[in-house]
């Protein structure tokens, strides 16, 4: 029978693979050659570093991960070695979006900042940055867009925009830190190339940043040039600081955790629905690879949602006050903070092992889409911002 590695923290993986082969399911980063010698399908999510050197001699064919990101898989050795491979773009973009907008409602009550009227500068507008702009507009913001590369190939009409992503116009970076009150990240994580987003925010990257303006990454830790950041906090080029992800995580710098406003481990990405459709995404290419219909369907497995809906008094109340209340009964991005933070003990070996355990315990996060807003006497802005962000009204 067809052998099936797959890494915990995948929903359903078991109950999907099953239906292709043999499935032995394991902790992700613990993940060995000699586990996978066997096996001819690998499904996983990034933290498994697959390599050469784990794949090398084994009967390996396919390889797919659950993620957006692909800085973990070797693929210049994968197209050596004739192994097919698939990731799953978009499976949780949503869920970073609405992670985006729990934090800006969360820095907005901490710190008294009113976030309609302010400039959000959005780096990276893929599937994850589109719904962060919708998000943003949503909550009242001027938003800027930057992505050089999607600009270039849409160029001259080079390119078709696909539906779900925002159109331009683009702007240069340089724009971006000028004007910006609010700095996002989402781009992918490269080393080179004219796109090299490897300590994209760099010292020269946070000089240029408008004084005080409040940086968000939920992209790749290494980004973010941590001593520069460290600096721009000591500098007051930057006021506040939301992180999830961590330069050299799993063993994230308890420094750096020190002065960020937010800082959750790299759990943007991890509702539920997010993390099923990784699943979804990733069995459906395998079945593709193995010439056969895929039989099995997440549908019937899906628990009902946690928060199905919520009664809100809206009279006398801001919209922003209103939305924040709502979205922090869905979810709680300070619990995650204060869970990373109770995990940020001295021994490297010990926090790293946290680090893991936080995402591969993560709890149960639904998105807003599952959640009914009882208002009746919210008026038509509000009803629209709700919707925008997701919620559906009663």
């Amino acid at each position: 029978m067809r052998k099936i590695i797959c890494a915990t923290n995948m929903p359903f993986a078991g109950e999907a693979f099953s239906t292709l082969g043999s499935v032995r399911i394991l902790e992700g980063r613990d993940i060995s050659a000699a586990d996978v010698r066997e096996a001819e399908i690998l499904a996983l999510r990034s933290t498994t570093k697959v390599d050469r050197a784990l794949l090398e001699g084994s009967q390996v064919r396919f390889v797919g991960t659950a993620t957006i990101g692909t800085d973990h898989l070797d693929l210049d050795y994968f197209d050596q070695a004739g192994i097919r491979w698939c990731f799953a773009p978009g499976c949780n973009a949503n869920s970073v979006s609405e992670y985006i907008t729990a934090a800006l409602l969360c820095l907005g009550q901490r710190h008294g900042i009113t976030l309609e009227g302010l400039t959000i500068g959005v780096i990276g507008v893929g599937n994850v940055g589109s719904r962060v702009v919708r998000k943003a507009r949503a909550l009242g913001m001027r938003v800027l867009m930057n992505d050089p590369p999607r600009e270039r190939a849409e160029a001259g009409g080079g390119a078709a925009v696909r539906p779900d992503f925002e159109r331009g116009p683009f702007v240069p970076l340089d724009r971006i830190l000028a004007e910006a009150d609010v700095i996002t990240v989402h781009v992918p994580l490269t080393k080179d190339g004219p796109d090299k987003t490897f300590h994209l925010a760099d010292e020269s990257f946070f000089r240029k940043a408008k004084k005080g303006c409040l940086f968000l990454n939920a992209a790749r830790g290494a980004i973010v040039d941590t001593g520069a950041l460290l600096t721009a906090l000591d500098a007051g080029w930057v006021s506040h600081v939301v992180l999830d992800t961590w330069e050299g995580e799993p063993r994230f710098r308890l420094d750096m955790q020190a002065r960020v406003d937010i800082g959750t481990p790299h759990i943007a990405g991890h509702s539920f629905e997010g993390k099923v459709m990784g699943t979804v995404m990733v069995y459906r290419e395998a079945c593709r690879f193995l010439g056969v219909e895929p039989t099995w369907s997440h549908e019937p497995l899906m628990p009902a949602p946690l928060v199905p809906e919520i009664r809100v008094a809206v009279k006398g109340r801001s919209d922003e006050a209103v939305l924040r209340e709502i979205v922090r009964q869905v979810y709680d991005i300070e619990a995650d903070d204060r869970r990373l933070r109770a995990a940020g003990v001295p021994d490297d070996q010990q926090r790293a092992k946290h680090f893991d355990r936080l995402r591969r315990d993560y709890p149960e996060r639904r998105e807003f889409q599952y959640t009914k807003i009882i208002a009746p006497d919210a008026s038509p802005s509000l009803r629209g911002k709700l919707g925008a962000l997701g919620f559906v009204m009663a």
